[in-house]
């Protein structure tokens, strides 16, 4: 007979399972959306993504003689792949995905030893490596096929009555990047590259995980509803990035964009509900997210205006993941049963007597 664990007991009616499974259905209407703006090339891309990484999980279970099913059937995975694909060019060659989704599983999650025990985001690793390896063909967009408000031709353009290679299109972030190192200002840069309800839909060139700001930001709503995730993290790497793109344009407009330029492009909403959010590589207290979040924001705002990437969430979340343990060592949650008097911990108790 086993012996019973100390109190206190949790109990929750959530498996890992059901979390990933919400969080994935919270990525659903997105991913829908960037499929019918980039048409079949992004849904073969997101299929051979997902397929790599469960065939290569399953694969490195079987050599470390660890069960297999219950490992592929709690979709961390799948998930992890998801997300990889979310941040990729949504034309980018199939073995890219293979490349990005086998080193998330294998190299970010198993040789880690496997859920829960990674130290950086898989998936951000994932990206991360493919940009220095590949950079070239991570940099290779495409414009979006479909138009708003839709139509039957638009649709037809993009899943095929027309055989077209490509329509290349630099992103918002490498577009302004490039005509800046031109010697071009800001508004020259912006002129007919960027509406903010354009940018809210997506209407522009980049990952399927920037199609939707609006479906990202509902969905992430979602996850904080349902309580999946926390509003600490994702509120505080918003305002990281929105407070300094607001000083600095208030400082110098034509040289630095604004605050609803850098919420609405790139990977940011993306990174906030999503990425930044992963239970196993944050912080666990409400105050070491804040940080944690404040500290990928400021980082994401930092690489983008003066690194030599346009974008920098990978970056800043890689770099974040790094301090976590850090942060943990210096905020730390209250200990059960106990509050904190100076530097000593008081039982409750004690306390209710003293008063």
């Amino acid at each position: 007979m086993r012996p019973i664990a100390h109190s206190p007991h949790a109990h929750a009616v959530s498996s890992v399972g059901r979390i990933m499974a919400t969080v994935m259905l919270a990525l659903l209407p997105a991913t829908l959306f960037g499929f019918w703006l980039y048409g079949w090339p992004a849904v073969y891309l997101w299929a051979v993504s997902l397929l790599a990484a469960v065939a290569g999980e399953a694969l490195m279970l079987k050599l470390q003689q660890r069960p297999v099913k219950p490992a592929i059937l709690d979709g961390s995975g799948v998930l992890t792949a998801w997300l990889l694909a979310l941040s990729l060019p949504p034309w980018a060659p199939w073995w890219i995905a293979v490349a990005g989704s086998l080193f998330a599983v294998l190299i970010g999650k198993q040789v880690f030893g496997g859920l829960g025990q990674n130290v950086f985001n898989p998936a951000m690793a994932a990206r991360v490596m493919l940009l220095i390896s590949f950079p070239l063909e991570m940099t290779t967009w495409v414009a979006p096929m479909a138009q708003l408000p839709g139509a039957l031709d638009s649709l037809a353009v993009t899943f095929g009555g027309q055989h077209l290679d490509a329509v290349s299109s630099a992103s918002l972030l490498g577009h302004v990047k490039t005509e800046f190192s031109r010697g071009l200002d800001l508004q020259q840069a912006l002129a007919g590259h960027f509406a903010p309800l354009q940018a809210l839909w997506g209407q522009r060139s980049g990952s399927l995980g920037e199609t939707a700001a609006l479906l990202i930001l509902a969905g992430g709503l979602i996850l904080i509803a349902r309580r999946i995730i926390t509003w600490h993290a994702p509120v505080a790497m918003l305002a990281g990035v929105a407070l300094p793109a607001l000083l600095m344009n208030l400082l110098a407009p034509e040289h630095y964009a604004g605050p609803v330029v850098h919420l609405l492009s790139g990977g940011v909403m993306l990174g906030a509900f999503f990425i930044i959010t992963d239970p196993v590589t944050s912080p666990n207290t409400a105050t070491g997210q804040l940080v944690f979040g404040l500290g990928c924001g400021l980082l994401t705002y930092v690489i983008r205006t003066w690194g030599a990437y346009p974008e920098g969430v990978a970056f800043a979340v890689m770099l974040m993941n790094a301090a976590t343990p850090l942060i943990d060592r210096y905020i730390k949650p209250r200990i059960y049963g106990r509050t904190r008097k100076g530097d000593t911990l008081v039982p409750e108790a004690a306390k209710r007597d003293a008063t």
